[in-house]
């Protein structure tokens, strides 16, 4: 016998709680592993938050597990609204990495959510999008990550069968892909000359951003276990962004990089002067025994050591980053080895042909950014580490 499956509304009551305001609960009627309805309960949020029950009905959390639970339901998916698919997409889509998560949020939070969350699914057109997208006073490039974003929940609205096209496919973002200032980029002569005017433990992060071109996330949660200093290599493994700890960016992004002997006993002279802790931070903070928070650093010491150094621009931790991109080229590498150290997808499509680079490519084109770091010139005697290190 047929079984006609019933849209679910579910119900609210407000709850007393021990200790806090009061709140909504939302009940429904779920299947179980055996298929068997079960009675469920969640926390919807204060009537602070939701002062009536049709404000509390049009929660998030509300509407994505209402949008779940009717999957199968005709009404639940052309008249369903945006608002509900963000909820949904929120609670079983959302990357877990930290720093990817809290930008999705922010989008979410401040630009897609207050414009199209009581829109129907079925009413969201190409051009309507595109011109709300022209008309946000943000970079280009941000527009097209709040772009990027809509097509990746409207692509999950896809799968859950509440649509039959992207209609995001077809919004275009005018120079979506183009920076609005160009990379800064420091030479070698002006890197050395921000040494003197960076205290310790922070000139070691610089060293290591500038011989290594690694990200300050990744600089934050170096570990001294993840250094193999008898074969000269490092393990990049994790990530910190404001205090939380996470994968690092991409999976190209986990992989060994070369040590030059010059920049080990750079290390060295840090790891006998360092807070040491119980897991081995190498930039511990004294206070907390945690890592440093790159942002105050890059506040409080990069940028007056730009002002003190008389360099014109503001310094970041990603200037270090851009700046050795451009060594890499002075020194000629071939693009496969400067893709490996970058530890990128790829600098250009064609580039995954030829394959990896050589080990011993790779730590010869590190050797020589190390030189001319550790000199602060591009030709010179061999680097003097004991009055770097000091």
């Amino acid at each position: 016998m047929f079984t006609r499956t019933r849209y679910q509304y579910g119900s609210l009551e407000t709850k007393e709680r021990k200790k806090g305001k009061e709140a909504w609960e939302f009940r429904y009627y779920e299947p179980d592993a055996r298929g068997e309805r079960q009675r469920r309960a969640i926390m919807v949020g204060t009537r602070e938050e939701y002062s009536t029950e049709s404000a509390a009905r049009k929660s998030p959390i509300v509407q994505a597990i209402l949008l779940r639970l009717n999957a199968e339901q005709p009404s639940a998916t052309g008249a369903a609204h945006f608002g509900a698919v963000i909820a949904r997409y929120e609670q079983e889509e959302m990357p877990e990495r930290y720093s990817t998560k809290s930008s999705y949020q922010s989008y979410i939070r401040n630009q897609i959510r207050p414009r199209w969350a009581g829109t129907p699914m079925s009413a969201i057109k190409p051009m309507a999008v595109e011109d709300w997208l022209k008309s946000l006073a943000l970079a280009p490039k941000t527009r097209s990550h709040v772009r990027s974003l809509m097509h990746t929940i409207f692509q999950c609205a896809e799968r859950w069968e509440l649509i039959d096209k992207n209609p995001i496919k077809l919004v275009r973002v005018k120079g979506g892909t183009k920076r609005l200032k160009t990379p800064r980029v420091l030479t070698p002569e002006q890197f050395h000359s921000l040494l003197p005017f960076i205290r310790e433990p922070y000139r070691t992060m610089v060293l290591i951003a500038g011989c290594l071109g690694l990200r300050v996330s990744e600089i934050a949660a170096l570990k001294w276990r993840d250094f193999d200093f008898s074969g000269l290599t490092l393990l990049i493994q994790r990530s910190v962004v404001h205090g939380r700890f996470g994968d690092v960016k991409t999976e190209y992004s986990r992989d060994c990089v070369p040590l030059d002997a010059a920049l080990v006993e750079v290390l060295m002279l840090h790891k006998a002067r360092c807070v040491p802790t119980p897991e081995g931070w190498l930039f511990a903070n004294p206070a907390t025994g945690r890592p440093f928070h790159q942002e105050e650093i890059q506040k409080n010491h990069l940028r007056p050591a730009g002002v003190e150094a008389k360099i014109d621009g503001d310094i970041g931790w990603h200037t270090f980053r851009h700046s050795y991109r451009s060594w890499l080229d002075d020194t000629g590498a071939p693009l496969t080895v400067q893709k490996e150290l970058m530890r990128h997808a790829s600098i250009q499509t064609t580039m995954n042909i030829y394959g990896k680079a050589m080990t011993d490519s790779k730590r010869q084109a590190h050797s020589k950014v190390v030189e001319m770091v550790l000199n602060g010139s591009k030709t010179g005697e061999k680097p003097a580490i004991s009055a770097i290190g000091s």
